[in-house]
């Protein structure tokens, strides 16, 4: 198993999967757009185990990355850093944020084919993109739990997937493999295995409230047999098009973690 995971963004998804990983006893290396001296606090927060880096050096010294950045934010990751690297990416589309862009519009990649075109040395994962950040930390579970949540994943290479798989089970999850790069859409917004599951019933509220909604719920268990289900039923539609009202966030409306950099 992986014993040092980095980390390029390390907003609010990217602070819960490196607090998982320190429980897990994995070394984390952190790193976002603004230096590493902007992360001292973090890294103060969780420990010995941890570390501040610049994001081509969070890469080098990872035995697996997560990119947990906006999708506007790709071409600016470390390519050559990232490259032979298995890379987890947890960002999803939405054109209010990302601008628009007409392959994933007009469905001829998602978001996850298009970062694995750009990292063409890289192993892509699409995972941990369907459930908020501070779910994903109090959902966590040991292995064999009777009540451990799973999360999709998806991906064209199958040791990628397995190493995606081996690391999500340390951290507290099982998986459902939803198979590769182009049926990544089955996670993405508006779909039925996006955020509500891990939820239930959201109220109408802005999104700051939303946040601050998610950090008083403790969750929902998903176990896989649900997440199967709900990636199997769902349908696909123009990538983007699920837009809400900014007082009603729900399943389509991006949830803001960090500023538009990498994180």
């Amino acid at each position: 198993m992986s014993r040092t995971l980095g980390l390029i963004g390390s907003g609010m998804m990217g602070s819960a999967l490196a607090r998982l990983a320190v429980a897990a006893g994995l070394e984390v290396v952190l790193s976002n757009s603004r230096g590493p001296q902007t992360l001292a606090g973090l890294v103060a927060d969780l420990g010995g185990l941890a570390r501040a880096a610049t994001p081509a050096e969070a890469a080098r010294a990872a035995d697996l990355v997560v990119a947990a950045i906006p999708l506007h934010a790709y071409e600016h990751l470390p390519v050559d850093a990232l490259n032979g690297k298995t890379v987890l990416d947890t960002a999803n589309y939405y054109p209010e944020r990302d601008g628009h862009l007409a392959e994933l519009e007009g469905g001829e990649l998602t978001s996850s084919a298009l970062l694995q075109r750009h990292l063409v040395g890289s192993r892509v994962v699409k995972a941990c993109n369907n459930i908020t950040p501070h779910q994903l930390v109090s959902l966590a579970r040991p292995t064999g739990a009777p009540d451990r949540s799973a999360l999709p994943i998806a991906a064209d290479d199958a040791d990628a997937k397995d190493e995606a798989a081996r690391l999500l089970d340390l951290l507290g999850y099982d998986t459902v493999d939803i198979g590769t790069l182009a049926t990544s859409w089955r996670s993405e917004p508006d779909t039925p295995v996006y955020i509500r599951p891990y939820l239930g019933e959201i109220p109408a509220m802005s999104v700051d409230a939303f946040l601050r909604w998610t950090f008083r719920t403790p969750g929902i268990v998903v176990p896989a047999t649900r997440i199967a289900e709900l990636t199997e039923i769902a349908v696909r539609r123009p990538a983007g098009e699920a837009e809400l009202p900014s007082d009603s966030p729900g399943p389509g409306h991006p949830i803001p973690d960090a500023p538009p950099t990498l994180r």
